[in-house]
């Protein structure tokens, strides 16, 4: 190996990914990088929100469209798309080959029909955007919310809430409306300070214990 290769190598080891999250709610505008905060401690992995976006519907042929023509390609993508996905996952991996983009958005119960359109609305604004650069960006679904994870490991919403809720033997991805059942559970439940102490407190490793539960959450680890 050569002297070039050999700092080469010691670069990349040394280097840190650099994740720029792309998010659609306030809680995760203040407090999602907390959710990876087990990477960071161990992966050499930083976590920032750079953009949130309103949740997108799907693109469909009944509307109409008035498109953004992309320079240098065939296609075009709505004009919010282009200012709000497109750009800020640009300017983010072009700052170097250790920065990747993941947009992140929740599916919610009442939209999961629709999650193949919504998806492939916004992959399609990241590969424009990105086009050979595309494969340092994902899109990824909080099943059916981002407060589902929190009921994964109930030891923090009873140390952050003071409640005594047992540990749940079912997959809370099949929760439908997990915010509501915590304000039901806890009336004065503020959804962005006391899920950013929950989210403090939240053990990951706990949350994707079980193989065959939190298979979105999986995913996006993975």
């Amino acid at each position: 190996m050569s002297a070039q290769d050999t700092a080469s190598t010691e670069s990349s080891q040394c280097a840190d990914f650099h994740f720029g999250l792309i998010v659609t709610g306030d809680t995760e505008q203040e407090h999602l990088p907390k959710l990876f905060k087990s990477l960071k401690e161990t992966g050499g992995c930083k976590f920032e929100v750079i953009q949130t976006i309103g949740q997108r519907d799907p693109r469909t042929s009944s509307r109409p469209r008035r498109n953004l023509k992309v320079l240098g390609t065939n296609q075009s993508i709505p004009p919010t798309d282009w200012e709000e996905i497109g750009l800020p996952a640009i300017e983010h991996v072009n700052q170097s080959g250790y920065h990747f983009v993941i947009l992140i958005d929740d599916l919610e119960y009442r939209r999961r029909d629709q999650a193949p359109l919504v998806f492939d609305r916004y992959r399609t604004a990241l590969d424009i955007a990105l086009k050979a650069l595309k494969h340092r960006a994902s899109v990824h679904f909080l099943v059916y919310m981002l407060e589902a994870y929190y009921f994964a490991d109930t030891q923090a919403i009873n140390a952050v809430l003071g409640t005594s809720l047992p540990d749940r033997d079912d997959d809370v991805e099949t929760i439908r409306n997990p915010k509501s059942d915590l304000r039901e559970l806890y009336p004065s439940f503020r959804e962005i300070n006391d899920g950013g102490r929950i989210l403090d407190q939240i053990d990951i490793e706990r949350v994707l214990s079980g193989p065959d539960a939190c298979a979105s959450l999986r995913t996006l680890f993975a």
